[in-house]
C-alpha cells in the first residue's frame, strides 16, 4: 500500500506532466532549439542518463528492466539496444503517447513495452534492474524510502535512482517556491540530505538485503541531481 503523502504527489506529477508541461517536456526532450536555461537541464539530464546507464551491465540480453517514470522513453530505448526486456512506466498517459510515437519504428535487439500507469504497481512483475531516473525528486524522504522498498522487493540485482541533493541553493530555491506558488509550476522538488537518506535505507528493514553504493552528482546550469545505486549484496 502506498502512504497518502506518495498518492497525493503522484497525482499531482500527472496532472502537471499530462496536461500543463506536456508540450514543454516534449520540446526539451527532442533535439528542438529551447532556452540557454533549458538548454542546461537538457545537457544535466543526458549526462545523468550516461551515468545511469554506465552502472548497468555492457549487456542486458536476457535481463529484464523496469524505467520507472520514463517519461518520452530515451533511457527505455538505450536499454533496449542492449538487449533488456525493458517495461516503460509513466503515471503520463501524454509522455507515454509520445514515446510510443518517437520510438514505434525503432528495431532493437531487446523488447519495449511502454505503459500508463504506477512505478509501484506490483503486477509489474519482477526485474533485474529498476532505474527510476528524476522520478522520486518530487518525494520527502520517508516516501522515497519506502518507494524503494517497494521496488527492491521484486529487484534481482540494482535499483538505480536519483534524488535532489540538500544544497543551499536548491533549499532557497524550495523555499523561494513555497512561498511564492504558481499554479503551472511544476510540483515542488524536495531537497534529501545523502546521509539522511543512506541513515534511513540502513534502518529499513526490507532493504536490508541490499545497501547503497555508488554515488554521483551532475550538475550542469539548472539542472542539479544525484544517482544512486541500491545493490543486492
Amino acid at each position: 500500500m502506498t502512504s497518502p503523502t506518495y498518492a497525493t504527489r503522484r497525482a499531482q506529477l500527472e496532472t502537471y506532466f499530462d496536461r500543463t508541461a506536456v508540450e514543454a517536456w516534449a520540446r526539451l526532450t527532442s533535439d528542438a532549439p529551447v532556452s540557454r536555461i533549458r538548454a542546461t537541464v537538457r545537457a544535466g539530464r543526458d549526462a545523468m542518463r550516461a551515468e545511469l546507464l554506465s552502472w548497468l551491465p555492457a549487456d542486458l540480453a536476457g535481463r529484464r528492466l523496469l524505467d520507472a517514470g520514463c517519461g518520452t522513453g530515451a533511457l527505455a530505448v538505450e536499454a533496449a539496444r542492449r538487449g533488456a526486456d525493458v517495461v516503460a512506466v509513466d503515471v503520463s498517459p501524454n509522455l507515454v503517447a509520445l514515446a510510443r510515437e518517437r520510438h514505434a519504428a525503432d528495431r532493437l535487439p531487446g523488447r519495449l513495452h511502454f505503459q500508463v500507469g504506477d512505478m509501484l504497481d506490483d503486477a509489474l512483475g519482477r526485474f533485474d534492474h529498476v532505474v527510476a531516473m528524476d522520478s522520486l525528486i518530487h518525494y520527502r524522504t520517508p516516501d522515497i524510502v519506502r518507494a524503494l522498498d517497494r521496488l527492491a522487493r521484486r529487484t534481482d540485482a540494482s535499483v538505480l535512482f536519483t534524488v535532489a541533493p540538500r544544497t543551499p541553493l536548491l533549499t532557497v530555491m524550495h523555499a523561494a517556491g513555497r512561498l511564492f506558488p504558481r499554479g503551472d509550476r511544476a510540483p515542488a522538488i524536495e531537497p534529501v540530505g545523502e546521509g539522511a537518506l543512506r541513515r534511513r535505507v540502513a534502518a529499513e528493514p526490507g532493504l536490508a538485503p541490499f545497501a547503497l553504493a555508488r554515488s554521483r552528482r551532475i550538475t550542469s546550469g539548472f539542472y542539479l541531481s544525484n544517482a544512486l545505486e541500491l545493490a543486492r549484496r
